[in-house]
């Protein structure tokens, strides 16, 4: 009977020394993703542009270049989410990027957001600022919006739902 509890003593030992396999599946993930940035086959989200219109279903994001911007520089950003009957949100404000990282500020609402691929991601966690931009129940709180449009004639028509521009000066 010692034998057998020395065998799983040892078997239980060596199993808790490996790797978890989410660590070397990520490991392989990110090289696998990186090889094919390098070598075209997928596009380099950091060098993904970000100006036109954003959107899935209801949602809408506008990305324009801020007054002055350069290609990399900040840039002006609206956003309207409208369910109807006082449920939605609407804000404007700026976007800074870093990478695959889009630091957004909507008034006093500021969070980072993820651009991945043709899709931007807002975190499921905001700061208590943001509910301030939206009515009812709705919140910004992982709000996925898609590329529709690159075209920054497009993005400057964006509207609130009182008809007010949400990506002009």
């Amino acid at each position: 009977m010692s034998a057998c509890r020395l065998i799983l003593i040892g078997a239980l030992s060596l199993t808790a020394c490996q790797p978890s396999g989410d660590s070397i599946d990520n490991a392989a993930g990110e090289r696998l993703e990186a090889a094919s940035i390098a070598t075209g086959l997928v596009a380099d989200p950091a060098s993904i542009p970000l100006d036109g219109i954003w959107a899935r279903d209801s949602d809408r994001m506008c990305i324009l270049p801020a007054s002055g911007g350069g290609s990399d520089g900040l840039r002006r950003v609206g956003v309207v989410l409208d369910y109807g009957e006082g449920q939605g949100c609407t804000a404007r404000g700026t976007l800074a990027r870093s990478g695959r990282t889009l630091e957004i500020t909507l008034g006093t609402c500021r969070f980072s957001a993820r651009l991945d691929g043709d899709s931007i991601q807002f975190p499921a966690g905001l700061p208590a600022a943001c509910s301030t931009v939206c009515t009812g129940r709705a919140s910004l709180s992982a709000l996925i919006v898609e590329r529709v449009s690159a075209s920054v004639a497009e993005a400057r028509t964006l509207r609130s739902p009182n008809g007010a521009a949400l990506c002009t000066d």
